[in-house]
């Protein structure tokens, strides 16, 4: 039997799901080059509550059970070890998960054998290799542990191609949800 080739596709409907995808076309929105990016995600329910103003900008009455918005954190510092920056991280109660956006070059593992010993050296053998992929991760955390990971490509930069899974990028997540521990 033939299996159909057009695949209708599945609606997101889970809060942490909607809020990554929603930061991932922000992010996207401000093309590639970008330094990393931190997102605060907080109920949105909450945010209504404590600023009635707010309510016909994200959704009002429209929304989602468990609905999140993501607030950009402002001035990160310049560092080229994010796990390390995310380790300098704390939230308040409030803040229910965190999401964070970053670049990266990806090779074939055959690309880091016999690179130079300096760093500088090393990443810009890496930049120029003819099989170099850019890649933008964005990773989405909550609290009480779900995870998303979001993965676009500038080859094929479309919000139609975007990747997704909870362990596309396992380093970034257990990074993030370090910032939410108590």
């Amino acid at each position: 039997m033939n299996e159909p080739t057009d695949v209708t596709p599945v609606p997101v409907t889970d809060p942490l799901s909607i809020v990554a995808l929603e930061t991932e076309r922000h992010v996207a929105g401000f093309g590639w080059d970008q330094p990393p990016r931190l997102f605060a995600l907080v109920p949105t329910a909450q945010m209504i509550a404590d600023e009635p103003g707010l309510a016909e900008q994200l959704g009002g009455s429209d929304l989602l059970p468990g609905a999140l918005t993501a607030i950009e954190q402002d001035e990160l510092p310049t560092t080229s070890d994010v796990v390390e920056l995310l380790a300098q991280i704390g939230w308040p109660p409030e803040v229910a998960g965190a999401a964070f956006a970053v670049e990266r070059i990806v090779v074939p593992p055959d690309a880091e054998r016999d690179l130079p010993e300096d760093p500088a050296q090393a990443v810009q053998v890496l930049a120029d290799h003819p099989d170099r992929a850019d890649v933008r991760l964005v990773v989405a955390v909550l609290r009480d542990g779900p995870a998303v990971c979001l993965l676009r490509q500038r080859a094929h930069d479309r919000d139609d191609r975007v990747a997704s899974g909870p362990d596309i990028a396992p380093g970034l997540v257990h990074a993030l949800r370090a910032t939410l521990s108590d």
